[in-house]
């Protein structure tokens, strides 16, 4: 996947001008252009999500062109992922016999965040198998109806003794259930 770059004419070439549009204007930094890449992110909307949480950026998450880290988003991810799971489902991280392992996440930038700004996750659960869990996640900025970012999040239960894949316990699922798309 190589996305289309398209940049405003006003852009500086410098590049920390250009992570600061309100040093420089008003520069709509990079934006993805390429049509299935946009009709895709044109679908995904704030109320398609279930569960939400506000997670407030820090200066830290800031890189050094004035945007939050790309591996700050999968911080985001996890935090809500870890949210749900306790608030939700009712796992008990430490104790629970049945616990989920991160196996995959993946993660489509679509426009930059930076601090102050606050970042509304939106979770949703896409798939369901016998033992694995997907998490489809948004992260908006506050009040936006569009998506910075969206990616996904897949757990797979396992036992806690054997490390061997188990099913999801049946009151999880439930829970999964009411959030599922």
């Amino acid at each position: 996947f190589r996305p289309c770059i398209r940049r405003s004419p006003q852009q500086s070439p410098d590049p920390l001008a250009r992570a600061h549009p309100a040093r420089v204007g008003k520069n709509p930094g990079p934006v993805m252009t390429d049509p299935a890449t946009q009709e895709e992110r044109r679908r995904e909307r704030r109320e398609d999500y279930r569960y939400f949480m506000t997670i407030p950026t820090r200066w830290m998450d800031n890189d050094m062109l004035g945007h939050v880290n790309n591996v700050t988003y999968y911080r985001f991810f996890e935090a809500v992922v870890v949210r749900f799971s306790m608030e939700e489902g009712g796992l008990d991280w430490h104790n629970d016999p049945a616990i989920p392992y991160a196996v995959e996440s993946m993660c489509r930038y679509w426009r930059p965040v930076s601090y102050p700004e606050t970042v509304d996750a939106g979770l949703r659960v896409s798939r369901m198998g016998a033992s694995s869990v997907t998490y489809e996640i948004g992260l908006f900025t506050a009040g936006a109806p569009e998506p910075a970012a969206t990616g996904h999040f897949v757990h797979v239960f396992i036992d806690r003794t054997t490390e061997r894949p188990r099913p999801i316990p049946p009151a999880m699922r439930a829970v999964f259930e009411k959030f599922r798309v």
